[in-house]
């Protein structure tokens, strides 16, 4: 094992707070769909997935959080789990050379719309509360992030939609193999608001059917396989992480030739493929993922793993839950072990990404 390898994950999903939360509802397959409160959310009746019983101040407590918005109280909450974990190590996990990926779309578009908002409609245009600023600055997430834990080395923003999970995954491979950081936070978050609901809306394609939104934060800790920490276990192996721009109509013959390109890398055959994890892209271009996934690897390898969906559209935090409900459903299935992972997102932008992943022996 030479390449960077995955030591320990956490999330906070619509199954609620914690890896294990995640774990049990997966194995159970419980449904995580809920009623819309119209009223707090300002929204038409319907079906969403949001993280149950989610409220930053209570999560995190008062200290630090009076102004903080739900995608940074998502993404410091699941950063905290993870860091938190009885195998933990502090030492090598944190500080100078600990680094922190997170994707997204575009940070909390919520706090970027009241903050223009009320710039637009106060008496001036220059009253506005200043300690809703950071809140509108799409790396504000990661950089709280770095400020509770002491995460001191790089500290990177990808705003890369649905794509951004895995593309934080391919960044935090260069960190390690560039030696900019001996161990890596990465991970993805979107949360749910009024502002992402009717943005979501208004921006679907003609003829694309809504999908009820979710919202969560994953992260994974990615490190070297000979320098993780000691007490962490190896989970699994970064084999290949590609990337493409399909442009027109050429999505099918660009994630093919993305797909295949990932496993070349990896050295591997299309059959030697136990599980994959497509991203559920709303309208035409989830469908044709599914089939290129399919016709690439066999439907066979795609019924491993619990349909991203049961979580909601969970837009840039896509690519990083397929990773951890990979990782969850390896853990329960012994024909797992040693078995190769493969999760692909694609972007209504034309943006595609594809990870492999070799899972741990044992």
């Amino acid at each position: 094992m030479t390449g960077p390898v995955i030591s320990a994950w956490s999330a906070v999903s619509p199954y609620g707070i914690g890896a294990q939360a995640l774990v049990d509802g997966l194995r159970l397959r419980r449904t995580t769909s809920a009623p819309m409160d119209t009223e707090r959310w300002r929204v038409p009746p319907g079906e969403a997935h949001p993280v149950p019983g989610f409220e930053v101040r209570e999560v995190l407590g008062k200290k630090g959080t009076r102004s903080m918005d739900r995608v940074t109280g998502l993404a410091v909450t699941t950063a905290g789990r993870l860091l938190e974990q009885p195998d933990a190590d502090r030492a090598q996990e944190t500080g100078e050379r600990a680094a922190l990926v997170l994707g997204t779309t575009s940070g909390s578009v919520a706090s970027m719309m009241d903050f223009t908002r009320s710039s637009l409609t106060a008496a001036r245009p220059f009253e506005v509360d200043p300690a809703q600023m950071p809140n509108a600055v799409m790396n504000c997430a990661a950089g709280q992030c770095a400020i509770w834990y002491g995460i001191k080395g790089p500290n990177t923003t990808l705003a890369g939609g649905r794509t951004a999970g895995l593309a934080a995954l391919n960044y935090a491979t260069r960190l390690l193999r560039s030696g900019h950081a001996e161990s890596v936070l990465c991970g993805a978050a979107e949360e749910f608001s009024s502002a992402r609901y009717w943005l979501e809306h208004h921006s679907r394609g003609a003829g694309t059917r809504e999908q009820a939104l979710g919202e969560g934060c994953a992260m994974l800790l990615v490190q070297p396989a000979h320098a993780r920490s000691p007490h962490r276990p190896v989970l699994a192996e970064v084999l290949a992480v590609t990337s493409r721009v399909a442009t027109g109509s050429r999505l099918r013959e660009t994630l093919t030739a993305c797909v295949r390109a990932a496993l070349d890398t990896s050295g591997l055959t299309p059959g030697e493929v136990w599980a994959a994890c497509p991203s559920e892209a709303p309208g035409p271009a989830g469908a044709v993922e599914r089939q290129v996934v399919a016709s690439v690897v066999g439907e066979e390898a795609l019924a491993k793993v619990p349909a991203l969906s049961t979580l909601g559209d969970l837009s840039a935090a896509s690519g990083a839950f397929q990773i951890a409900m990979m990782l969850a459903t390896a853990a329960d299935d012994r024909d797992a072990a040693g078995r190769i992972g493969l999760a692909t997102s694609v972007d209504r932008d034309g943006s595609l990404c594809c990870a492999v992943l070799r899972l741990a022996a044992s």
